[in-house]
């Protein structure tokens, strides 16, 4: 029989690390430093989130990219990220200098947008 508790905290783990790695990568392509302080926030924002969540919400978020992104995107804003480099990564997006991260990291990108 698994052990449903050690596959969840496993899933936390797996899914604070691919955040983390995300932020490094959405950072890294603008040639932006990471605000860390913010990062940091952040990563702690989806900790939380994670902690609430029933464990099974937490395995699905691991094979579900749609909605790993919806909450890293949640997090992101939470940890005050989208306030950090704003009129910079703001012009960089107008630039076109964000066309070079995938497709998902639009859910960051978006949020330097005037809605």
């Amino acid at each position: 029989m698994p052990d449903h508790s050690s596959q969840s905290a496993d899933a936390m783990v797996r899914l604070r690390e691919d955040f983390r790695r995300c932020l490094e990568t959405f950072y890294a392509q603008l040639k932006l430093a990471p605000p860390y302080d913010s990062v940091e926030k952040a990563v702690g924002a989806l900790n939380e989130t994670l902690k609430t969540m029933p464990p099974e919400v937490r395995r699905r978020l691991l094979d579900d990219p749609a909605l790993q992104w919806a909450q890293y995107g949640k997090a992101f804003a939470a940890g005050g990220l989208h306030l950090k480099h704003r009129g910079i990564i703001a012009s960089l997006i107008r630039d076109g200098r964000g066309a070079g991260l995938p497709a998902e990291y639009r859910t960051f990108l978006d949020l330097f947008l005037p809605s």
